[in-house]
């Protein structure tokens, strides 16, 4: 086997954790790879014009709000299906991801050309996945989870008009959350992720709203400098995190607290309809029924004393012994 090859079998068997014998067998084409940057893109000949998008995206678009530029080199390997997909990231891969990074090891597993139409844009979840590298980075374990997602939604731009409904769904559900809430609303499935994803969004846009035109970068500084959160946001907002937290919450429901209100009603409206609804077609029904039993008692009974007064008028009439027609003319 050419050296070339065995390097790119045994790059992607190390991301993959598989045998690079087994990967060759089980791969139709040998895979390739591009470097651009400090980016390593593994691919397979039918993403070629992808890999080659997701290579520039790096050197381009390779700087993140309040971040100094990363340095690390970063591997992209692109699985040519969405079960092949599943077998390089494991256990980790939630059933709506596009795409899963490992900061430990500076890698990022994505889907490739052959993804369906909800894995969104390719250049977007790149993105998205780069920043949570490039947190890791600077910052390591220390952000939580909803900042972690939320920070990587804000770097690659992924507010929109149904991210603003999901979360107008979640508040209507369950009501507002809080940060504790939210860090694992994040494991609750496809749905209230979805809700958790816009939800972080908006706290982690606040917090940058907070440092006016320097944006996230004094609390990212100061975090890092302290190691803990509650100290970087008192240090560089003069806030408490507890005051943070009702701030974003008081925030968020003056924001979609209306439609979450028309969503509370429109639930309540329909549980009244399934409820009351189904209560007052069967009292319709009982009443048409009754109804038409008065009805048939009433021509009953109009039928048998019309009997009654023609056996009485028969009875007190003179002649009752003729048996011809009533009544004649002149003969």
């Amino acid at each position: 086997m050419p050296k070339f090859l065995r390097v790119l079998l045994s790059s992607l068997a190390a991301l993959v954790a598989i045998p690079p014998a087994a990967l060759s067998q089980a791969m139709p084409t040998a895979p390739l790879r591009i470097d651009r940057g400090r980016a390593t893109v593994v691919f397979y000949s039918a993403d070629r014009r992808l890999a080659e998008s997701l290579a520039e995206q790096v050197v381009s678009g390779d700087s993140f709000p309040g971040l100094p530029k990363p340095r690390k080199r970063v591997l992209i390997a692109i699985a040519p299906d969405r079960q092949r997909f599943h077998d390089w990231v494991g256990p980790a891969a939630p059933e709506w991801g596009a795409a899963v990074a490992f900061p430990e090891s500076s890698r990022i597993v994505l889907q490739g050309s052959a993804a369906p139409s909800d894995a969104g844009d390719p250049m977007e979840t790149l993105r998205h996945e780069l920043a949570h590298l490039a947190l890791h980075e600077a910052l390591g374990d220390l952000p939580p989870r909803w900042f972690d997602e939320g920070y990587a939604s804000v770097a690659a731009h992924e507010w929109r008009r149904e991210d603003a409904m999901a979360a107008n769904l979640g508040l209507a559900w369950r009501g507002m959350p809080t940060l504790d809430d939210l860090e694992r609303q994040f494991e609750g499935g496809s749905t209230s992720a979805q809700e958790a994803y816009a939800l972080a969004y908006r706290a982690v846009t606040d917090l940058g709203e907070l440092g006016g035109a320097d944006g996230l970068a004094p609390l990212l500084a100061k975090w890092k400098r302290v190691g803990s959160f509650e100290r970087a946001v008192r240090g560089t907002y003069g806030i408490t995190a507890t005051e943070f937290e009702q701030r974003w919450r008081d925030k968020t429901r003056r924001r979609y607290g209306g439609l979450a209100l028309m969503g509370d009603v429109a639930i309540a409206g329909t549980v009244i309809a399934l409820i009351v609804v189904p209560l007052y077609l069967a009292r319709r029904r009982r009443d048409r029924r009754r109804l038409a039993a008065m009805i048939v008692a009433d021509q009953v009974a109009e039928a048998a004393a019309e009997k009654n007064l023609i056996a009485d008028l028969l009875r007190e009439s003179p002649g009752s012994g003729y048996k011809g027609p009533v009544g004649g003319g002149p003969s």
